[in-house]
């Protein structure tokens, strides 16, 4: 008896020694990076915008996390995807970032969704458009924050065709973003009725796009669909201008779009053009004020629905952290998923077991010149847009990479 007394003793002394290996507590600075193109196309849609809205999203909860500061990293990628990959491997493994925000490339997000999953660590797509990332590619450290190809094809392909623009031409931008967001459309057009009549696909960053408008305007499509993206899509709808493409029969189909592009097109050029938006600054009381302070922090320039985007997700990545007292990917996530988003952004909002933020959307269209009153007075919201309409159903993803690395 005595001996058994002793081993248990002793054994329940060894247990004061063991780890815990559940949780990490929040003992050293948490770091975090804002990952995006700050110097190419993509950088007025994010870019150093989406710098300032985390640091304001970090001054909303006070600058520190359970007592702790919390610190802002913020790399350039170039809008390439070796550089991007590599900086996001850096951030991880060398200088000890807990989550990584925005990116605003398709392929860049997808290679640096792999590489979070392997290490366990946060990664929230938000400039990022392929639904591929709550799909095949899903991971349970990874989130979708603002809009993606399939919400993008619903919310706009089934639409147009009702009001009778049943043939299609694209124009595409050659990388997964773009390939991604011509085929969802094609599948939203045809089930609706519409018939694809052919497409011709550009490089990144394209300046002269006469040789793809001549071929989109033979076509004879009623719908031209430009599926690219910020300062492609604000080149090619210029040029489109210069071909009288719009002001026809054939008319133009922006599939992904942000205020800065429809600010430096200005509302002669823009005028009627539709597109979805996850955030209008003049929306609502609540979308104002963030404006305003974002404006004063950023020389004057009303933020992108994917800025308004950046802020709402390290605001709820904090927010969570702080809940859980620990920085580890797979608790932290868990956390985010749990509790609803309490921002301007996508007040009331779940994210989803699949990593989809279940966000509302807004149907805008661009003011003409008698209708817009101030510089950035730019856009009328014609519609609220549920998630629930037009959401992809997560049944129909193909995410099955929910478990960490190893246990699936």
């Amino acid at each position: 008896m005595r001996l058994t007394t002793g081993f248990v003793a002793l054994f329940l002394l060894a247990l004061n020694f063991i780890p815990s290996v559940s949780a990490e507590p929040i003992t050293n600075p948490l770091k975090i990076a804002v990952l995006n193109d700050k110097s190419s196309v993509f950088s007025d849609a994010g870019g150093p915008g989406s710098v300032v809205a985390a640091q304001l999203a970090i001054e909303d909860i006070g600058g520190k996390v359970r007592g702790q500061p919390v610190v802002l990293l913020s790399p350039d990628h170039q809008n390439k995807t070796d550089i991007g990959v590599n900086l996001a491997r850096s951030l991880y493994d060398q200088q000890g970032v807990d989550a990584i925000f925005d990116i605003g490339n398709s392929a860049i997000s997808l290679a640096v969704q792999d590489l979070a999953r392997e290490r366990g660590k946060i990664v929230v797509h938000v400039g990022s458009a392929t639904a591929d990332i709550f799909g095949k590619a899903c991971s349970p450290t990874g989130a979708m924050w603002l809009y993606d190809t399939y919400s993008l094809a619903q919310g706009i392909a089934k639409s147009v065709v009702q009001q009778g623009g049943d043939t299609w031409f694209f124009i595409t931008a050659d990388y997964a973003f773009g390939i991604a967001m011509q085929s969802e459309v094609s599948k939203v057009v045809t089930a609706a009725g519409g018939k694809v009549l052919g497409s011709v696909r550009h490089p990144v960053g394209t300046m002269d796009f006469s040789s793809f408008l001549l071929q989109a305007q033979a076509s004879g499509a009623k719908i031209i669909a430009l599926a690219n993206a910020s300062g492609d899509t604000v080149t090619n709808i210029k040029q489109a201008r210069e071909f009288r493409i719009g002001e026809g029969d054939q008319k133009l189909a922006v599939l992904i779009y942000y205020l800065t592009s429809v600010h430096a097109l200005g509302p002669e050029a823009m005028r009627g053009v539709q597109y979805l938006a996850g955030y209008y600054w003049d929306n609502d009381d609540a979308s104002r004020a963030f404006a305003k302070r974002f404006a004063a922090k950023h020389g004057g320039k009303m933020p992108t629905h994917a800025q308004a985007g950046v802020y709402s997700a390290v605001k709820h990545y904090l927010r969570a952290a702080e809940a859980a007292n620990d920085n580890n990917g797979l608790t932290l996530m868990r956390q985010m998923k749990t509790m609803p988003v309490d921002d301007f952004f996508a007040p009331g909002a779940k994210l989803r077991e699949d990593g989809r933020l279940m966000n509302d959307m807004l149907l805008v269209e661009a003011k003409g010149p008698s209708e817009s009153k101030s510089e950035w007075d730019l856009l009328k919201v014609k519609a609220k847009v549920k998630a629930a309409d037009i959401m992809r159903p997560i049944n129909d993803g193909g995410c099955t990479r929910l478990d960490p690395p190893g246990k699936n």
